[in-house]
């Protein structure tokens, strides 16, 4: 399981423990400390032995990922068919599929369409909202 290695650091460093005394106090093997500490994996045994050497809680060592905010830019695209009040007209094709896959391999995923209708004035075309997220 994942421990917050920093915590067992800076708890250590409070002390002025080496991994060597950590070890000591709280009966894992040196070998052991060295593992927690660089790769933030630790067994349920292992975790409660550090809790009760450094007198804390077992759930105060558990590891705390911290969301990140995304951030995306948008975009909108109008698309345009041909719909007619006639059969023929109304069955396509609109090469939607083709419009929006042009746009998913420059990195754009859809995150709304509206399709127009007649007592809007926007027989014939459809709105999509493209997003993408923005890589800092």
């Amino acid at each position: 399981m994942k421990i917050d290695a920093q915590l067992v650091l800076e708890l250590r460093a409070e002390r002025s423990w080496s991994q060597e005394e950590l070890g000591l106090a709280s009966g894992l093997n040196i070998r052991t400390i060295q593992r927690i500490e660089k790769e933030a994996t630790i067994s349920l045994q292992s975790k409660k032995a550090l809790a009760s050497a450094f007198d804390i809680d077992i759930h105060d060592l558990d590891y705390k990922e911290i969301p990140v905010m995304k951030k995306y830019e948008y975009k909108s695209v109008v698309l345009k068919f041909d719909m007619g009040w006639s059969k023929k007209a109304a069955t396509g094709p609109y090469d939607f599929d083709l419009a929006l896959n042009e746009y998913a391999r420059k990195g754009w995923r859809l995150n709304n369409l509206t399709v127009g209708t007649t007592v809007h004035g926007g027989s014939g075309q459809a709105v999509a909202i493209l997003e993408r997220e923005l890589v800092e």
